[in-house]
């Protein structure tokens, strides 16, 4: 291996659009010039898929991550010599497990260091499902895999939207919006935007939970009680968090253009605007952990999965995402690495010898 970043990727759901966006991405010479990529998935799935889709794109057939050569498509099989069922377009429980076992080779990997970061192609939530994976979504698994607050962030070139509660029914969101819960988030957020991306000042709006910021109560009491007296408290410690804001109202205005992150409550609130702008370039990044893991910010697309007619353009663009990651985090833990530190005596020499004469 080379001092190229080391980029693992999961198939995710071999009924979906996983393989397609793979073979169309590396399908450019070019693209091995930066990293070298390592997919976790199955030799007979992709060769599937290449002669389904009519391309010609080519892979190194590996055992392990070590053996990946650079300037290649590497492919880790997970599956070997299994009989695989392939069913396009339709959902069903040997396409989870076979996107579970990816998921499970590859993180295995990243914990042993064997790849430094991981962009994970869309699984279906349903359908990977099992007593091995009872989790709403790879954010899930990833945060008990690791035993860290996971932070889901959508972001692309213009807007970063965090979200206070995940993958809940919209019945349960309002208990789970507590003080404790949304500083929580911010401070998250915070750390991620100076560490992740490199931000030195940056600034956070905050949504409201419930039409028109509660009306002064009319329409909810969150914000009065738990929202507005948060951000009060962290203003006074110096933290720019500001709102909150009705969500309509601020997407509308094009107000997150001002931001450099923005903490929606709940789910909808946040992605559906999110992908009405940008569809097709967005990206998921899983904030918290130590692995930096993205992935594109769209589903398995059953409805067009074999008919040649995805995008790879958000699949490129979580690559690309999870190695600037990468790259500001050794950054930024190098300028805020521990000095040495120094003497008394050695500090008196020092301020001696360049006190003015």
């Amino acid at each position: 291996m080379t001092n190229k970043i080391r980029v693992g990727i999961t198939h995710g759901d071999t009924n979906g659009i996983g393989y397609e966006l793979i073979l169309k991405a590396f399908d450019n010479l070019d693209i091995f010039d930066l990293f070298t990529p390592i997919v976790y998935g199955s030799d007979k799935v992709a060769s599937y898929h290449r002669k389904m889709l009519d391309l010609n794109t080519g892979w190194h057939t590996i055992d392990r991550a070590e053996d990946a050569q650079d300037d290649r498509l590497n492919l880790v099989d997970v599956v070997g010599d299994e009989e695989v069922k392939i069913e396009l377009g339709r959902p069903s429980p040997e396409a989870g497990r076979m996107a579970r076992h990816a998921l499970e080779a590859a993180v295995a990997d990243a914990q042993a260091g064997k790849i430094d970061v991981l962009v994970t192609c869309p699984i279906n939530k349903a359908g990977i499902q099992s007593p091995e994976f009872a989790f709403p979504g790879h954010t899930e698994f990833l945060q008990e895999t690791y035993g860290q607050d996971a932070l889901m962030m959508l972001m692309t070139s213009t807007m970063r939207i965090a979200l206070a509660t995940t993958h809940l029914p919209i019945s349960e969101v309002a208990a789970h919006i507590t003080p404790e819960l949304i500083e929580a988030k911010l401070r998250q957020i915070l750390r991620s935007l100076k560490r992740d991306f490199c931000l030195s000042a940056p600034r956070i709006a905050v949504l409201s939970l419930n039409p028109h910021c509660g009306d002064d109560g009319l329409l909810g009491s969150e914000e009065q009680e738990i929202i507005r007296p948060l951000l009060q408290k962290m203003n006074e410690e110096g933290l720019p968090c500001f709102g909150p804001y009705s969500a309509d109202g601020f997407f509308g205005a094009g107000l997150y253009r001002h931001f450099d992150a923005v903490l929606a409550m709940y789910h909808d609130q946040g992605l559906a605007p999110f992908k009405a702008l940008s569809m097709d370039d967005g990206v998921n990044f899983t904030a918290g952990l130590d692995l930096v893991r993205t992935s594109p910010d769209h589903g398995t697309a059953y409805d067009i999965a074999g008919k040649g007619k995805a995008s790879p353009a958000s699949f490129l663009q979580a690559i690309y995402t999870a190695i600037d990651v990468f790259r500001c985090r050794q950054s930024y833990d190098e300028a805020n690495a521990n000095p040495l530190s120094i003497s008394l005596p050695e500090r008196r020499r020092r301020d001696t010898n360049s006190s003015p004469s």
